[in-house]
């Protein structure tokens, strides 16, 4: 038997690194393979790369499942330094004008997206894209995009307001996907701030969010109440709202303020009201991402013992976000609608 084919055989986990021979030369490579990985051996040294696609060229054909998670990067502190139209981009289905006609308000939300989904020349439907790419994915992905969307909502967005700190920016992204709230709002990050790591604090949220960046609170928030959205700043002052007697059942941007300086007076001064979240310790205040978690989680609360749950778009609007999230699942679900919209344009020309 080829030594090559015995390593598939053997239980490769137990090994930290795998021999692989040269045909063409005495020489022994060694290549490390992951633990519980057998298929990493398709990622050979490039100086045996010839030989591992003979050896494996059978194991190679990967099924779209198999691109559904990026590789292993900062996203978020690409999205908020140098690639911040990334984050446009991340969105898939045609979006509605930044700017509404004030028709969100305490009987309804924003909801941004339009039922259409641009392949050049030809427009799908959410219903459309779905009846493309869903035969693409497995069962259990398909009901968990359901069940997600079932209980997502743009009732209440997230501003991060001048952090500097990219961990603390994506730990809130993390609890604001956790917890069913799918808008979230950058204004003016510290860029020349770094912060190594961040995709393990956010396990990748930023794909699932749609996440909006500006360079003022002015620019911010005024379309933010033109969507419908009522500001409410967190602050330390005497003058303030405890966000246990507010009522979250009205769509509201949660703002939240530098580490050091916290919100900023221009903040303040536009913001609709000032809210806080009591303590009783010796300290004054929360960590950034930690207060943002809090306020996030007690509006959620809030909303589901008024309202009966969060998540509260319609029947039409749950459809076009699973359509998103489906076009977000995998580089190979844009590729598939394409060509289901290929198929279409060629069959509506006869």
């Amino acid at each position: 038997m080829n030594p090559c084919k015995s390593i598939i055989r053997a239980s490769v986990s137990s090994f930290p690194f795998v021999p692989l021979p040269n045909p063409n030369s005495s020489i022994t490579f060694i290549i490390p393979v992951r633990a519980f990985s057998p298929l990493s051996v398709l990622h050979p040294n490039p100086s045996c790369i010839g030989t591992a696609r003979r050896t494996f060229h059978g194991a190679a054909a990967l099924s779209p499942e198999s691109l559904t998670e990026d590789s292993p990067k900062d996203t978020v502190k690409e999205l908020l330094t140098t690639n911040r139209g990334d984050a446009s981009s991340m969105m898939k289905m045609e979006r509605r004008c930044s700017l509404s006609d004030g028709e969100g308000d305490c009987r309804g939300s924003w909801f941004p997206y339009e039922d259409r989904f641009r392949c050049g020349e030809v427009h799908l439907s959410s219903r459309e894209v779905l009846e493309a790419v869903t035969p693409h994915m497995m069962e259990e992905r398909t009901d968990r995009f359901r069940r997600v969307v079932e209980n997502r909502s743009f009732s209440v967005c997230l501003v991060v307001e001048g952090l500097s700190d990219f961990g603390n920016i994506s730990a809130a992204f993390r609890s604001a996907d956790a917890l069913g709230i799918q808008s979230v709002h950058v204004v003016s990050c510290d860029s020349s701030k770094r912060y190594n790591g961040n995709r393990h604090v956010s396990m990748g949220a930023e794909k699932w969010l749609d996440i909006e960046f500006w360079d003022t609170p002015k620019e911010c928030f005024k379309v933010l109440k033109s969507r419908g959205y009522r500001i409410a700043t967190t602050h330390l002052g005497m003058d303030t709202v405890s966000i246990y007697d507010m009522d979250w059942s009205c769509p509201t941007a949660i703002v939240v303020g530098n580490e050091g300086r916290g919100i900023s007076d221009e903040a303040l001064e536009l913001s609709d009201l000032r809210c806080s979240i009591p303590m009783n310790g010796m300290v004054d205040s929360f960590n950034v991402s930690v207060a943002a978690g809090i306020l996030m989680h007690h509006a959620v609360s809030d909303r589901t013992t008024r309202l009966g749950s969060h998540g509260d778009l319609s029947e039409a609007e749950k459809e076009i976000l699973m359509a998103e999230f489906s076009l977000r699942h995998s580089r190979s679900s844009i590729s598939i609608a394409y060509e289901f919209a290929k198929r279409k344009q060629h069959s509506s020309s006869f």
